[in-house]
């Protein structure tokens, strides 16, 4: 009963975490895709996803670390909620140099289609660089 307890209020926390991030949480589909863009490991299907949505399944400490850090909480935040489970403990995630997120939140917002096209000339572009040293 306590595990069932324990993996329902992590849902929670989950869904409240990806509502501060702009993404309400009813796509099992796009936390999985998301999730799978910042996860080094082997990717996560849909169904594992779902379970962790619906409070059926917890994350291995992993694939947590990734969770929390992409939404801005801690570990122990997302998996255990604080005393009083009111206010999450969030931390401070600061760009590392040449990186620009705000390019990167542009380019998701594109489509699927126009993604590629962006991959595509990365690519491209990534190949006359090499060529030119």
């Amino acid at each position: 009963m306590r595990s069932t307890l324990e993996r329902e209020a992590f849902s929670r926390r989950l869904r409240d975490s990806l509502e501060r991030v702009g993404d309400n949480g009813s796509s099992p589909a796009r936390l999985a895709r998301e999730f799978n863009r910042r996860y080094p490991g082997s990717p996560v299907t849909l169904h594992a996803v779902r379970k962790w949505l619906l409070g059926d399944a917890l994350p291995a400490q992993d694939k947590l670390r990734v969770l929390a850090a992409w939404l801005g909480v801690t570990p122990e935040w997302l998996r255990f909620g604080a005393a009083d489970d009111a206010t999450p403990s969030y931390t401070l995630r600061e760009a590392p140099p040449g990186v620009d997120f705000s390019l990167a939140r542009d380019i998701a917002a594109l489509s699927v289609a126009q993604q590629e096209v962006i991959r595509a000339l990365v690519r491209v572009l990534q190949t006359g660089a090499k060529k030119a040293r």
